[in-house]
C-alpha cells in the first residue's frame, strides 16, 4: 500500500513546498494555458492555437517534474527542480539586462523563481536543517 510521505524536517519541508508550488503554477498552465499566458504577459495571435500547446506543455513538464518530487521526496529530484529554477532565474536576468523587459512582473517573477530555485537547493546542499 502506497503511503504518502510527509516531510517533517524545515529543510525537506522547504523543498516539499517547492515542489507543490510548482505542480500548483504547472497545473495552471496545463489545464488553464491562457491564464497562464495572461500572467506572464504574453497573448497569443488570433486564429492560432499553437501557443496554447506550447503553454499545456510547459505546464505539463514543470508539473510533472514538481509532482514526481512531491511522490519520491529525494534529493536529486529536488536538486533538478533548484537547478532548473536558477537557470530559469539566470534567464530573467540576461533579459533584464539586454532585452529591455524591465518591469515590476518581470521582478516579481524573478523573485519567486529564486525563491523557488533556493528553497530545494538550502535543502539539497544541508544549509537549511532541521
Amino acid at each position: 500500500m502506497f503511503e504518502f510521505y510527509w516531510p517533517t524536517e524545515t529543510g525537506e519541508l522547504s523543498a516539499f513546498a517547492a515542489a507543490a508550488a510548482t505542480a500548483v503554477f504547472g497545473l495552471i498552465g496545463l489545464f488553464a494555458p491562457r491564464t497562464s499566458l495572461r500572467l506572464n504577459g504574453l497573448d497569443l495571435r488570433e486564429g492560432r492555437a499553437d501557443g496554447l500547446a506550447g503553454a499545456r506543455s510547459t505546464g505539463g513538464f514543470y508539473a510533472g517534474l514538481a509532482i514526481a518530487a512531491l511522490l519520491l521526496a529525494q534529493d536529486w529530484i529536488y536538486l533538478a527542480l533548484g537547478a532548473g529554477f536558477s537557470l530559469a532565474c539566470f534567464g530573467r536576468i540576461l533579459s533584464l539586462m539586454s532585452d529591455g523587459s524591465f518591469s515590476a512582473r518581470s521582478v516579481v517573477f524573478l523573485v519567486v523563481q529564486l525563491v523557488l530555485a533556493v528553497m530545494p537547493l538550502l535543502h539539497v546542499f544541508g544549509f537549511l536543517g532541521g
